[in-house]
């Protein structure tokens, strides 16, 4: 772990405080749809600054490496829980770094079994109990649990962990979803990462580690899954379905003309399917990327006719986890128009 090149004793040597350079900080929103609403900011020391959101299960929020936003953020902003509308969901959807869908149910509204379940489930608009948000060791370290709960329904519960290096540009998320009711449990889960300009542009380059990739809708049928355009009039979103090879799944954003690539990882033992969304309209320049534990965008019902719901047994456990990785490309692989950075 090093800090602008020093380790962290010669930087305790410089500097009256460690949160001079790094540091966790909680604030409570004061105005707007977010008033009363926790925020966490993770400040590394290495140029990465990321917003936590408590209220909203513990999702990320604004992300900046080297003071360039590479999170898209929606038109409706962040809300408080109480703002959520489970049957309008693009008034409270907030965008940022990662939205967790699920954890019974992701892709449109669906009625299943007599029970309406909203679009990509309840579980963001719940706010977790925050268990730790602090500097240990060499890390950042945010921990919390978010309850899912029912009466005469599911008791899903998300322990989540989120580090971030000291001096890094990196941060990862563990979770751990438990059955802990007394029933066989459907659970899905999609791990919504939502990247916007300037790093999503005409530029960019995508690379994903597919086995195959398969359009989702008519809309994407014949759409050069790999293409990032500029914002177009009368663009309608695509969707597309990467199957992934075994082992790391791996999803990179480069973009040679800011100098900057943003790296995804994630164990595809259990999380083998990631949805790539495009929506390249004015206003809304943001590409989703999406891993996912099952193929079922199209929800619970039509994941259970297909054979491909997951379920959780009374006390089963699955365990997830995320890795952002975001570095300067090598000076080979930068246009020459790439802006200077500096950390």
């Amino acid at each position: 772990m090093r800090i602008a090149g020093l380790t962290r004793d010669e930087v305790g040597r410089r500097v009256g405080s460690l949160a001079q350079v790094a540091r966790v900080e909680q604030v409570v929103e004061a105005d707007g749809p977010a008033r009363g609403a926790r925020r966490l900011r993770l400040v590394t020391g290495g140029g990465l600054e990321l917003d936590v959101l408590p209220d909203r299960a513990l999702d990320l929020g604004a992300l900046t490496v080297h003071g360039v936003p590479l999170a898209w953020l929606a038109p409706a902003g962040f809300s408080a829980p109480g703002l959520y509308r489970a049957d309008d969901f693009g008034t409270s959807f907030g965008g940022g770094l990662l939205v967790t869908c699920g954890l019974d149910h992701v892709g449109s509204p669906v009625v299943d079994g007599g029970r309406r379940f909203p679009q990509h489930g309840r579980l963001t608009s719940l706010p977790a109990s925050l268990e730790r948000a602090a500097v240990v060791g060499d890390e950042l370290v945010v921990e919390g649990v978010v309850r899912q709960a029912a009466l005469h329904e599911e008791h899903l519960v998300l322990r989540r962990r989120i580090r971030a290096g000291l001096g890094s540009t990196w941060v990862t998320v563990e979770d751990t979803v438990t059955n802990e009711g007394w029933r066989p449990e459907p659970h899905l889960v999609l791990y919504h990462a939502n990247l916007g300009w300037p790093l999503v542009s005409e530029a960019a380059v995508l690379h994903v580690s597919s086995e195959r990739v398969e359009p989702d809708g008519p809309d994407a049928v014949g759409d050069p899954w790999r293409e990032v355009s500029a914002p177009e009039p009368g663009y309608r979103q695509r969707v597309h379905r990467h199957d992934l090879a075994p082992g790391t799944g791996r999803a990179v954003v480069s973009n040679p003309a800011l100098g900057l690539r943003l790296t995804l990882t994630f164990p595809t033992a259990t999380l083998p399917v990631l949805y790539q969304w495009k929506m390249f309209a004015p206003g809304q320049n943001v590409l989703g990327l999406e891993p996912a534990n099952a193929p079922a965008i199209q929800g619970r019902a039509a994941a259970r006719e297909a054979g491909t719901l997951p379920v959780l047994a009374p006390g089963e456990s699955v365990s997830y986890s995320l890795r952002f990785d975001v570095d300067r490309l090598p000076a080979e692989g930068r246009s020459p128009t790439a802006p200077p950075h500096h950390t």
